[in-house]
């Protein structure tokens, strides 16, 4: 197939084009550059430098290009800024997608596996988190995701489109050839591994009285392979119903723990800062992806935390200037 992948010089869109190419497809990148990184996008792939909310670029592109499907990995990711800057969060990952939707529609494009969050749950009411949990987002970024899915429900209804979301919980890990490298970053597993490379001297960690083993949130992490693997899935999965998906481990670590594993990773001893509770932070978010598994077929390879943070050291020591430095594929 021919895919398009929306942010595909970003962390895990570029990961993806690279995994589609390693299967056999061909794969055109669509990637504004600001906040993707142009030596991210694999070599492989045809790279277009456009925004998902310039109707006359996509057109051209999918004109040019005839996708098959299209990935969208093209939204503003960051919850605290979304809060902040909330117009911006709208105006792309809404307003964008209703414009690549259109585009696609007219050039008789049909599928779309669209990068959800499990931001679109909000405070947990049942763990692990089932897909029929209610929606109730807390911040501007889990809304613009929950709104998307509507909006994508209404496409499918009226103008036949085929299409599935994946709720992703914390993606983290590396490959050989790309990792995280966001500015400003605000993940905590290349946060913490910012210690070791001696780019600050500890780790805030915000809360130490939650109701979990330790006291600090739990998050479940995803490695960013598995979570290519599921997008190569999910869109044959457009073609079978598609539907809605969690994608994590199903299992959650403290942020304790991930600095006892960034600690054992890389032998260095990580001092921790604690601090007050950050507003909106939930105790505990661990995916049930029993769907996945069972409708996509889909299995994570990446199940403790040690070699996921492992995949991320190897990636950062080799690049620690992150995207400055040539990616080879």
């Amino acid at each position: 197939m021919h895919i398009l992948v929306a942010g595909g010089a970003g962390y895990i869109g570029s990961t993806t084009a690279a995994e589609l190419l390693r299967a056999g497809h061909e794969v055109t990148v669509y990637d504004t550059l600001e906040r993707g990184h142009r030596a991210a996008s694999p070599a492989g792939a045809r790279l277009v430098v456009g925004s998902i909310a310039d109707d006359r670029r996509l057109r051209a592109t999918l004109a040019q290009a005839k996708p098959d499907a299209v990935i969208h990995c093209a939204a503003y990711i960051e919850a605290g800024e979304s809060m902040r800057d909330p117009g911006a969060f709208f105006a792309n990952n809404v307003a964008g997608t209703v414009t690549l939707l259109n585009a696609m529609v007219d050039a008789g494009v049909e599928r779309m596996v669209f990068s959800s969050s499990a931001g679109v749950y909000g405070e947990p009411q049942t763990l692990p988190i089932p897909e029929d949990h209610p929606i109730n987002p807390v911040n501007v970024y889990g809304e613009t995701k929950a709104l998307v899915e509507r909006i994508l429900r209404w496409y499918g209804e009226r103008r036949g489109l085929r299409w599935v979301a994946l709720r992703y919980f914390n993606a983290a890990g590396a490959t050989p050839a790309r990792g995280e490298d966001h500015d400003p970053e605000s993940h905590l597993i290349p946060l913490v591994l910012e210690v070791p490379l001696g780019k600050r001297e500890a780790i805030t960690i915000f809360g130490a009285d939650y109701p979990t083993r330790d006291g600090t949130c739990v998050r479940d992490y995803v490695h960013i392979l598995d979570l290519a693997q599921a997008h190569q899935l999910a869109v044959s999965q457009c073609d079978r119903g598609g539907g809605v998906f969690n994608l994590g481990n199903g299992a959650g670590f403290t942020n304790l723990e991930v600095v006892e594993s960034v600690r054992r990773v890389t032998g260095h001893p990580v001092p921790v800062v604690p601090a007050d509770r950050r507003p909106g932070d939930p105790a505990e978010l661990v995916a049930s992806a029993e769907h996945a598994r069972a409708t996509l077929g889909w299995a994570p390879r990446f199940t403790d935390i040690d070699s996921i943070i492992a995949t991320a050291w190897e990636w950062r020591q080799a690049h620690p200037r992150g995207f400055d430095a040539p990616v080879m594929d």
